[in-house]
């Protein structure tokens, strides 16, 4: 079980790193957005190409943070009769939905995903809309984010057995961390006082 921790711990990290990052692509998507609707008013120019890259970060940001998003508990779910239950009971249950609905449910994705992006990358699959982009980066998006989110429900599954062999503490118990909103703020407000530094030392 030493050993599956230590994996859990990893696919841990690794999310927790990709969701720290994904949520530029957020950040990204919006000044898109507002550019392209700036221009389109003032110039009255846009492009397709404008508008389906948006849609791509979106995608991007949905898919890969999912995995983040099981990782930080913050997944929708009904605890009207669930949060009634003792702990263990409530663990026995989220045991019981990773083996059962969300393991095999990332897999049949990975599936059929992985082809479907093998598919477009092999032709070089181009969006149907005038000066629209490749497809393949956003199928790519499927088998990468559903991988993710994979991986974290075997780390999440293990966490649960060890929590029930009283091996660890609750994995469910929130710790009092920034959120990724903060965390993008921060990020932005230390870039600009980096810039700010470096035009007052010119």
């Amino acid at each position: 079980m030493q050993a599956l921790l230590k994996l859990s711990k990893a696919v841990d990290w690794l999310n927790s790193q990709v969701g720290k990052h994904v949520i530029w692509l957020i950040l990204a998507s919006t000044v898109i957005s507002a550019v392209n609707a700036a221009v389109r008013k003032i110039f009255n120019v846009s492009s397709n190409a404008y508008l389906e890259v948006q849609w791509y970060l979106f995608a991007a940001a949905f898919l890969l943070a999912s995995a983040y998003t099981l990782l930080n508990g913050e997944h929708v779910k009904i605890d009207v009769i669930y949060g009634r239950w003792s702990k263990r009971t409530q663990t026995w249950i989220d045991v019981f939905g990773f083996i059962f609905f969300l393991l095999p449910f990332c897999s049949a994705v990975l599936w059929f995903g992985i082809p479907f992006f093998l598919n477009g990358y092999n032709s070089g699959e181009v969006s149907s809309n005038a000066g629209g982009l490749i497809l393949w980066p956003v199928y790519a998006m499927m088998p990468l984010g559903f991988g993710l989110l994979l991986l974290q429900g075997i780390s999440e599954l293990i966490k649960r057995l060890a929590f029930l062999q009283g091996l660890i503490e609750d994995p469910t118990h929130k710790k009092v961390e920034k959120t990724a909103e903060e965390e993008l703020a921060e990020a932005i407000q230390k870039l600009a006082e980096e810039k700010a530094a470096k035009a007052n030392a010119a």
